[in-house]
C-alpha cells in the first residue's frame, strides 16, 4: 500500500469514528447540562472525551493480542470467559435497544411538532413514531446497501444543516445566558455526554481496516474522537447562548418533559430561520443515528441469536430490533433523556470503560497476554478507569429522577 493510500485509510477510519460519535445525542446534551452552565460543561465534555479515548485504546490494545479479527463478545470470552461474554452480550442489547429507545422517542416528538407547525393539527407523538418505525423496518429489510446509500445522502444533510445553523444562530447569542454556573448540577448530564463519544464497537474493524497499525489506529481513535468534542462545544455555546435556563419554555421545563433541544428552541427564537434549520438538523441527526444503531444491531442479534437473514429471517430480525423498542417509548413518553443517560451509565460505561480495564488486567497480569502497550500507567491506571466508570454508574442511581 502507498503512503496515499494509507493517508487516505487513515483519514477515514477517523471519519469512521468521529461519525459514530455524533448524531441524536446532541440534540438531548444542551438539556442536561443547562443546569451546570457553559463552563462546567465544557470540562465535563474534556473529561469525557478523555476518558473515552483512554477506554478506547484500552480496547484496542486488547483486540491487538488476538491474531485474528475478534469483536467485542468475543474478547471477553478469551480474556474473562463464558461470563464475561455473556455480560458483553448483555449490554450490547442494552445499549442498543437504550440508544434506539431515545430515538423513536425524539422522533415522535419532532414529526408531531412539524405536522402541527405545517397543518395547524395536533398529531399524538406515537404516530410520528409508528411512520418512522415502519420506515426504518423497510430500510433495514433491503439490507446494508440500502441503507448506506440512504445514510450518505442524510449525513450530508446533517453536516450542512449544522454548520448553517451554527452561522445563522450564532447572531442570536445571547453572552449572558452563558455565565450561569452550578457545579453541583453539572455531574447530571455525565452519563448522556460519555453515550455521545461512543466509537468503540468500532476498533476490532479499524484494527483490521489500518492492518493492525498501531501508531495510525492511536491516531485515529484520538483525533477522530476529538472532532465531536469541538463540535459539541461549538453546539452547547449555540444552544446555551439562545434559551434561557428558567420561564416558559426554558431549560428547566424541558428537562421537566424530557423533551429534546430543538422544541425548546422552536418555542423560544422568534428567527423562523433559526427553528427551520434546527429542526432540520434535528430530523438528520435522529435518522441518521436510528439507521446506523439499527443496522448494527441487526447484525448482532442475527450473529448471536443465529438467525440466517433470509426473507423469514429479516422479517424476523426486524420485529426483535425495532418492537420492544417502540413499545417502550409508546408506553413511556418523552422518555428520550432518560433512555440517553440509562444507556451512558448502565450500557456504553460498564460495557466500553470496566469492561475493557477488567480485561485488560485479567490480559495483561493473569494470562499474560503480549502485544503493544497503549494505556501506560499499569494496574494503578487499569483501577482508576475501574473506579471513574464505577462512580459514573452510582451518579446516575442517585440522579435517576
Amino acid at each position: 500500500m502507498n503512503s496515499v493510500q494509507s493517508n487516505y485509510r487513515v483519514f477515514g477510519a477517523t471519519l469512521l469514528v468521529a461519525g459514530c460519535c455524533i448524531g441524536a445525542g446532541m440534540l438531548g446534551l444542551p438539556v442536561l447540562t443547562a443546569l451546570g452552565g457553559f463552563l462546567p460543561t465544557c470540562l465535563l465534555f474534556f473529561f469525557c472525551w478523555l476518558f473515552m479515548a483512554a477506554t478506547g485504546l484500552l480496547l484496542l490494545e486488547v483486540n491487538l493480542w488476538f491474531k485474528e479479527e475478534v469483536n467485542v463478545v468475543t474478547m471477553a470470552s478469551r480474556t474473562l470467559g463464558p461470563i464475561g461474554a455473556f455480560m458483553a452480550w448483555f449490554l450490547f442489547a442494552f445499549l442498543f435497544y437504550s440508544l434506539m429507545v431515545a430515538y423513536i422517542s425524539a422522533s415522535g416528538q419532532l414529526i408531531a411538532d412539524r405536522l402541527q407547525t405545517l397543518t395547524g393539527v395536533i398529531v399524538a407523538e406515537w404516530a410520528g413514531s409508528l411512520f418512522l418505525t415502519l420506515l426504518f423496518s423497510v430500510f433495514l429489510y433491503l439490507g446494508t446497501t440500502m441503507v448506506d446509500r440512504v445514510n450518505r445522502l442524510l449525513m450530508l444533510g446533517l453536516a450542512a444543516s449544522y454548520l448553517i445553523l451554527v452561522c445563522v444562530g450564532s447572531r442570536h447569542v445571547r453572552i449572558d445566558l452563558l455565565s450561569h454556573v452550578d457545579w453541583s448540577a453539572s455531574a447530571y448530564a455525565i452519563p448522556a455526554m460519555i453515550v455521545s463519544f461512543g466509537f468503540h464497537n468500532l476498533v476490532p474493524s479499524l484494527a483490521t481496516y489500518l492492518d493492525r497499525d498501531v501508531k495510525k489506529l492511536r491516531f485515529s481513535i484520538v483525533a477522530g474522537s476529538a472532532i465531536p468534542l469541538v463540535i459539541y462545544l461549538m453546539w452547547e455555546w449555540l444552544i446555551l447562548g439562545l434559551i434561557p435556563l428558567d420561564g416558559e419554555n426554558g431549560f428547566r421545563q424541558a428537562l421537566g418533559q424530557g423533551d429534546m433541544a430543538t422544541r425548546a428552541l422552536r418555542n423560544i427564537v422568534g428567527s423562523a430561520w433559526v427553528v427551520d434549520l434546527a429542526e432540520a438538523f434535528a430530523f438528520f441527526a435522529i435518522i441518521t443515528s436510528f439507521l446506523s444503531v439499527s443496522l448494527s444491531f441487526v447484525d448482532f442479534l442475527a450473529d448471536g441469536l443465529h438467525i440466517r437473514k433470509t426473507g423469514s429471517g429479516k422479517v424476523k430480525l426486524c420485529v426483535l430490533s425495532l418492537t420492544p423498542p417502540f413499545l417502550f417509548a409508546l408506553f413511556y413518553p418523552g422518555i428520550f433523556l432518560k433512555a440517553l443517560s440509562y444507556a451512558g451509565a448502565f450500557g456504553a460505561v460498564i460495557l466500553f470503560g470496566v469492561m475493557p480495564a477488567a480485561m485488560a488486567y485479567q490480559g495483561r497480569y493473569r494470562k499474560n497476554l503480549q502485544g503493544p502497550l497503549l494505556i501506560p500507567g499499569g494496574k494503578g491506571v487499569l483501577a482508576l478507569i475501574f473506579i471513574v466508570s464505577i462512580a459514573i454508574v452510582c451518579l446516575e442511581m442517585v440522579t435517576t429522577r
